[in-house]
């Protein structure tokens, strides 16, 4: 097997949580941090009383690491965090190769059936359905980000799970592994188009959806074509913003427009983004991740 790469970022304490869940939003394989003054006399420990969490998410100076398939891929990542209006404390480390290991058996070791509502869940294919579960997903880790491990991802299959209709077309906007378009598929849409700018997305989108006994029509973003009744975005707060004038034409009269990779604090910044089109409302939040939603009058 290949070697992976490894992205190592320098950032502040506070910064930790926000670019740790930014590496995973972005196709991070794993990511674990460490204290940067580590082996150094400005060194201290961090730990939490038995059984619970830490109290800090990170040291006054964190080594956040993350692990990609390939190293492209590891330099994307850095040059997209490094672009986000809160990354000006955040830098680029190294960006090397890792050592190979058993990373399939390490991978599937991680993943467990994710819950999105009692009735849906999302279950890798080594694993067994629960009982309970009347829609089910199977989709495994791989290269596209989107596992339903993630809050924003969680909370898009959610809001599509309570939504459920026969949608006559949908447009997953960064569509990542296609979880978001399979899940509508899933719950009685058709027509789905899935679009990315990553070819692999689009790959493993269509891949995904053939495990899943479901049709989607993928493809880079020039293929998303007139207006749909359910448009939605997982991507991030800054992309978004810039995506505002083209997502909202995307949307049909009396049409929603769902997106998330937005932290609560951004909220604002994107209802002022989304205004001279459409009014924006947190309709969820999860882990600090808000869902905004809005209707085509």
């Amino acid at each position: 097997m290949s070697n992976l790469f490894e992205l190592a970022l320098i950032c502040r304490e506070a910064d930790v949580e926000i670019v740790s869940d930014a590496l995973m939003e972005i196709d991070a394989l794993a990511v674990s941090v460490e204290d940067a003054d580590a082996d150094t006399d400005a060194e201290h420990a961090l730990f939490g009383e038995p059984g619970m969490p830490a109290p800090k998410a990170g040291w006054d100076r964190s080594v956040v690491k993350a692990l990609f398939p390939s190293e492209p891929e590891a330099t994307e990542a850095a040059t997209l965090i490094l672009a986000q209006d809160w990354a000006g404390d955040v830098h680029v480390q190294a960006v090397q190769a890792v050592p190979e290991q058993d990373w399939v058996r390490l991978t599937q070791s991680q993943f467990a059936p994710v819950e999105i509502t009692p009735e849906f869940w999302i279950v890798p294919s080594w694993h067994e359905a629960p009982p309970q579960a009347q829609a089910v997903m199977r989709l495994d880790p791989g290269l596209a980000f989107g596992t339903g491990t993630h809050p924003t991802t969680r909370m898009c299959l959610r809001w599509i799970a309570t939504h459920a209709q026969r949608w006559p077309r949908v447009l997953d906007y960064g569509c990542g592994s296609g979880i978001l378009a399979i899940g509508a598929a899933l719950h009685g849409a058709h027509d789905i188009d899935a679009v990315d700018i990553d070819p692999a997305a689009i790959t493993s989108s269509r891949d995904n959806a053939a495990a899943n006994g479901v049709t989607l029509t993928t493809g880079l973003p020039e293929l998303a074509r007139g207006e749909y009744p359910l448009v939605i975005a997982n991507i991030l707060a800054t992309p978004l913003k810039l995506l505002a004038p083209l997502l909202c034409a995307h949307v049909a009269p009396g049409g929603h427009l769902i997106l998330a990779g937005i932290l609560s604090r951004q909220a604002d910044e994107l209802k002022a983004a989304y205004a001279p089109w459409l009014a924006l409302e947190v309709s969820d939040e999860e882990d600090g991740w808000i869902l905004m939603t809005a209707t085509r009058a």
